[in-house]
């Protein structure tokens, strides 16, 4: 498999949805065709996920309603780990094997907005990658919370809606309040600066 940088380099980058779409409320199809069209597409999200400084990047973050995802990221042991996910299913460990935890997290679909968010720090993702052949991630860490957070993106689920209702005002008034640091076309136009304090 080509590394993240191979792949970005084969890419271009897309603008990333928000929260708002419709796109990103919805189950996604699955995919089922593998062929150039769909190896092209993962190079156009790891390029657009480098761009925005991210760690993982579903399908309907860039618009298109296809039940995939691509990350790379460090586990707990800080090793780097990357892929593509194509119809992926998580599976969480439960009763005394569940542990949970807490942390910050973001979404390149809400950016500058963090909200604190526990879930289980460990996490088992299945699906099959961009050829078909069948592909298994046991993550830790910041990992296991990446193959959640971007399952999630496929199911039409933001990380948003796993909060309370007064946590979800503040997460969107973080947003809000940077919003204007953001082009609507990010992270094709880059990121602004803020205006410097007098």
């Amino acid at each position: 498999m080509p590394s993240p940088r191979q792949w970005a380099e084969q890419g271009r980058i897309l603008r990333v949805t928000t929260w708002e779409e419709p796109i990103m409320h919805r189950v996604c199809a699955p995919v089922n065709d593998f062929g150039p069209d769909l190896h092209q597409l993962v190079a156009d999200m790891f390029a657009t996920m480098a761009a925005a400084d991210g760690v993982g990047l579903a399908g309907p973050q860039v618009g298109v309603d296809l039940a995939l995802f691509v990350f790379n990221c460090t586990d707990a042991d800080n090793r780097f780990h990357f892929g593509v996910m194509c119809n992926p299913v998580v599976e969480l460990p439960d009763g005394d094997a569940r542990n949970l935890e807490a942390g910050d997290e973001g979404c390149l679909s809400w950016p500058g907005a963090y909200g604190l968010l526990a879930r289980p720090d460990r996490a088992i993702c299945r699906a099959v990658d961009e050829n078909g052949a069948p592909v298994t991630v046991t993550g830790t860490g910041l990992l296991a919370r990446c193959l959640q957070h971007e399952t999630d993106h496929v199911n039409g689920v933001v990380f948003g809606d796993r909060l309370s209702a007064r946590a979800r005002r503040k997460l969107n008034e973080q947003r809000d309040s940077l919003r204007h640091l953001y082009p609507a076309d990010w992270p094709v136009s880059p990121k602004g600066r803020p205006e410097p304090s007098t």
